[in-house]
């Protein structure tokens, strides 16, 4: 009697998984555009757009939410550079 391991597919796995990474990527780039509207957008803003565009390359469920974040990562860059324009310093308070 021979044991032998049950047949596993490591790339349906691999798949799984990075789907779930990269939604995850997408909803934390919307959400960090979001809140970075209103703080720390100098910061927030870049990551937001990396995290939308590495959710769209890894084919994400998610696309909507991926799109808005990487939008909002932009809109808090444009948000920034308007507000160094008004004040002419690096960044903006309340």
């Amino acid at each position: 009697m021979q044991l032998t391991a049950p047949a596993t597919s490591t790339t349906t796995d691999f798949k799984a998984t990075g789907r779930r990474d990269a939604d995850g990527m997408a909803v934390a780039s919307f959400i960090l555009g979001l809140v970075g509207l209103l703080v720390l957008n100098v910061f927030l803003g870049p990551i937001a757009i990396a995290l939308a565009g590495v959710a769209l390359w890894r084919g994400t469920a998610r696309r909507g939410r991926a799109l808005l974040g990487l939008g909002l990562g932009i809109a808090d860059l444009l948000v920034l550079v308007a507000f160094m324009q008004l004040d002419s310093t690096v960044s903006w308070s309340f």
